[in-house]
């Protein structure tokens, strides 16, 4: 009897349909695939080194959703997605071994607990005679394509955008396929976990979250489709992308990104034939130049290894001022510290689990610059509840404004009071989420700290009781 040669693509931070290498790759050499997402307790109920567990609710729920998604749209294609859980390394193995598959196809990871378990699958496939095939789908270049070799990546990100922009083209989107053949012999689909079953209870939105995130690929598009060509919002993204409130402020395409349910390089073809159309200005420019901060940090993060995630970061120092300070880290936590631009953007992470960027880095900059507690913890933080947590970037972003990074310009002091007054003159941000202090006059509700007692009965805001005291004020704020 003629045993089909087989293979497995397994599915990770890659869930998508379109432009995906390893499911191109895997349907070219096989005249059966057999598609696997396994759900890994260490990621989903592991906690960090400070405790925190490393995968939230809101990013579960993203996962859940765009696996589902995954399953719909591999199913439309005769196919079907074999959902797992446990550890990876031994279920695609038993998988191999019993379906007598010759390899497994896979988008490779970079970070250390993702290449722990790609190589511990790897020995094991050898054993039994089967290989590992590993393809690229996080960045919107190919390392190959690159003028430099990954150990030679600048330091410097505008080094590296024009070095890169000179002599490098992206390549066009891989066809999506319009079949997948599907397994001859019987095997088990799984059933779908749910949110309780990694620890999690149900939620709603809250109502003032920017957008109501739904995981997939469908969703994704549909978000690209909107950003682009439905609203017109990529013409304004420069003048738009600081804001903080709505959804239409910024492209929010990073959830979909960080867990591979669109492809950079199908932003990017589809932000090419936008400007076709519409004409290319500052803004589609300046998309293209995000896209291009993901490639950097992850290239750094290859650069540089594991030393992207401790104390001394990339540059290795070893005379950090920073402590575990957990009474203020806390509060800083909590939304907690009396400075009403950082516990407003602490409350919008504890409630939604998104951030504007220009959030993320005041809040960030303000636990370390100003409340000297390591930074380490923050970073940590943020990857348990962020709904767009991406290793790279996480990590690479707080290196940066902890001046441990690999850019030598080390002083990015984010002066807190400055921000909050540019960014959002009126206090509505604020507002929105410090509803204790909307009556508060614009000139008055980013230093509540310095109301008089008259002031604070007037506008119903008792210090130490309504609102925190503020835990530090710096006197570059003045």
């Amino acid at each position: 009897m003629h045993q089909p040669k087989r293979s497995i693509i397994w599915f990770r931070q890659d869930l998508r349909i379109h432009d995906n290498e390893a499911l191109c790759q895997a349907l070219g050499n096989s005249e059966e695939v057999i598609p696997v997402f396994i759900f890994d307790p260490r990621t989903l109920l592991g906690k960090t080194n400070f405790g925190f567990q490393k995968t939230g609710k809101f990013r579960t729920r993203f996962i859940l959703e765009s696996v589902a998604d995954l399953r719909d749209s591999l199913r439309a294609l005769g196919s079907e997605l074999y959902i797992r859980i446990g550890k990876p390394e031994e279920i695609l193995f038993d998988i191999a071994n019993t379906y007598k598959t010759s390899w497994v196809f896979c988008n490779r990871e970079r970070t250390r607990e993702e290449v722990d378990v790609q190589d511990a699958l790897e020995r094991k496939l050898w054993t039994i005679g089967q290989e590992m095939r590993y393809t690229r789908g996080k960045m919107l270049y190919y390392t190959s394509d690159l003028p430099f070799p990954i150990t030679h990546t600048p330091d410097v990100f505008t080094q590296f955008r024009k070095e890169v922009e000179r002599v490098v083209s992206v390549r066009m989107p891989m066809e999506t396929p319009l079949a997948v053949p599907r397994l001859s012999s019987k095997m088990e689909a799984g059933d779908m976990p749910t949110l309780e079953d990694f620890g999690h209870e149900y939620f709603e939105w809250d109502s003032r979250a920017t957008l109501s995130f739904k995981g997939g690929e469908r969703e994704g598009l549909k978000r690209l489709q909107y950003y682009l060509w439905e609203s017109n919002l990529a013409a304004s993204y420069k003048e738009t992308r600081n804001g903080m409130l709505g959804g239409d402020y910024s492209t929010k395409f990073s959830p979909w990104l960080a867990m591979g349910c669109l492809s950079p390089k199908l932003i990017y073809s589809e932000l090419k034939a936008y400007e076709a159309e519409q004409g290319a200005n500052e803004s589609t420019y300046w998309i293209f130049v995000e896209l291009l901060w993901r490639d950097f940090f992850r290239l750094m993060g290859k650069k540089y290894g594991d030393s992207i995630f401790l104390k001394g970061g990339t540059k290795g120092l070893t005379d950090s001022p920073l402590e575990e300070d957990w009474d203020r880290m806390q509060l800083w936590m909590t939304g907690q510290t009396g400075i009403p631009f950082i516990d407003a953007n602490m409350k919008e992470i504890n409630t939604t689990g998104f951030m504007s960027n220009r959030g993320r880095q005041n809040v960030a900059s303000f636990l370390i610059k100003d409340l000297k507690v390591n930074w380490q913890m923050g970073a940590e933080y943020f990857e348990s509840l962020l709904i767009d947590y991406d290793v790279m970037s996480n990590w690479g972003n707080w290196n940066y404004l902890a001046g441990v990074g690999s850019d030598p310009r080390e002083d990015r002091y984010f002066n807190i009071l400055n921000q909050a007054r540019r960014y959002d003159s009126k206090g509505e941000y604020i507002k929105t989420w410090l509803p204790e202090l909307a009556e508060l006059p614009a000139e008055k509700i980013h230093i509540p700290d310095t109301l008089s007692t008259p002031e604070q009965e007037n506008w119903h805001v008792i210090l130490g009781n309504d609102y925190p005291n503020a835990i530090v004020r710096s006197e570059i704020w003045n």
